[in-house]
């Protein structure tokens, strides 16, 4: 059935405001929030591509270009969080916010109202996640369009151009193309008529980077057989330096380990002057020995991840001799994968990780 004139003139009424106000909102927010006033462009295209003769105004489409409307770019994401005015955040923005907060010694607050934010203040906005993942999304393969919630698996499985390699990569076969085209590469791939010598040649390359990835897990395992070993939970403070222009450091409390007292410090982009304007972000720790020693205690340590935390960190093992005269470590890097991974302990209250020692015995 037809919709009536009425309903249709109320519609289109509707997504012209909706337009005006959000390119308003996109012109105010584009120098303070670059994120925010891209999402507000989003809701632009979003009412006009409403406004085009032909195309639907099907409630499900009105509900989704309603949706856009959020800080950040929601419809790269699935988690939503929302300050206590109602407006949304993508959960990358959010903790961006939060991280940017620390950085600059202020409250967070929301880029629309400036209400205060913050992991206990604002909570996931499940309905519009669940909108979210029902909206249309086009695979970046064959451009199809399917609900959010099924474009992973559709890309990761059924999607007949998407990316993938040949299955004789294993002995060098460098071919990366459409799926589709895969059965005909495999046929014809020259990699299963190389002489022994040539393939030896690239199983040599290959099991030297496996024995890289190896040493690490071979040098954990040397480690546990050692006698005296030591673990604790840490918490680090956030603090600030006194200088003109502070600087964001953290601290733990002194705490025992092998019998000794010790002391880890951390800083932000090895104390660069404005970590908060820089989208790559670092954590650096050195250990310090509080205990005086009557002789060298060669250690080594590695920070993991709290058991309770979700972020992503890389062991990395560290060695050094401390002494009465030289107590501290240099400061090392963090091995966490990424600068989002970065933003996620900046945003905490407090880093909570786990700290492992393993006493050196001569």
């Amino acid at each position: 059935m037809a919709p009536k004139p009425g309903v249709e003139w109320n519609t289109a009424l509707s997504h012209l405001v909706l337009g005006v106000v959000s390119l308003h909102a996109a012109a105010s927010t584009a120098q303070g929030g670059p994120g925010a006033a891209a999402g507000f462009l989003l809701q632009v295209l979003a009412a006009a591509t409403m406004l085009a003769p032909g195309l639907s105004t099907h409630e499900d489409c009105l509900a989704g270009a309603w949706v856009a409307t959020v800080i950040g770019l929601p419809l790269l994401a699935f988690d939503f969080h929302w300050c206590t005015n109602g407006h949304l955040m993508c959960a990358g923005c959010f903790i961006h916010l939060l991280a940017d907060a620390r950085l600059k010694e202020e409250q967070a607050t929301c880029p629309n109202c400036r209400c205060e934010i913050s992991k206990s203040l604002c909570c996931r906005n499940l309905a519009v996640e669940k909108a979210v993942s029902e909206l249309p999304s086009e695979c970046g393969f064959c451009l199809c369009q399917f609900p959010r919630s099924l474009l992973e698996r559709h890309q990761k499985e059924e999607c007949q151009d998407r990316v993938t390699q040949c299955k004789y990569k294993r002995i060098g076969c460098p071919w990366h193309g459409p799926f589709h085209e895969l059965t005909v590469h495999e046929a014809a791939c020259a990699h299963p008529t190389k002489t022994g010598n040539e393939l030896m040649e690239i199983l040599d390359e290959m099991d030297q980077s496996h024995r890289k990835e190896m040493q690490l897990y071979n040098s954990i395992f040397s480690l546990l057989s050692f006698e005296k070993i030591g673990y604790t939970e840490v918490q680090f403070r956030p603090y600030r330096t006194d200088d003109f222009i502070t600087r964001l450091y953290y601290e733990t409390p002194r705490f025992t380990v092998l019998n000794q007292t010790w002391v880890l410090k951390a800083r932000v982009n090895d104390s660069e002057r404005n970590p908060n304007l820089s989208c790559k972000r670092t954590l650096s720790f050195q250990l310090l020995l509080k205990s005086k020693v009557t002789a060298p205690l060669e250690c080594s340590f590695l920070l993991l991840k709290g058991p309770y935390d979700d972020v992503r960190i890389s062991p990395v093992i560290y060695h050094f001799v401390f002494t009465n005269e030289s107590n501290e470590t240099d400061y090392v890097p963090l091995p966490i994968i990424d600068s989002v991974e970065c933003n996620k302990l900046l945003a905490a209250k407090n880093i909570n990780l786990r700290l492992f020692l393993f006493q050196i015995q001569k």
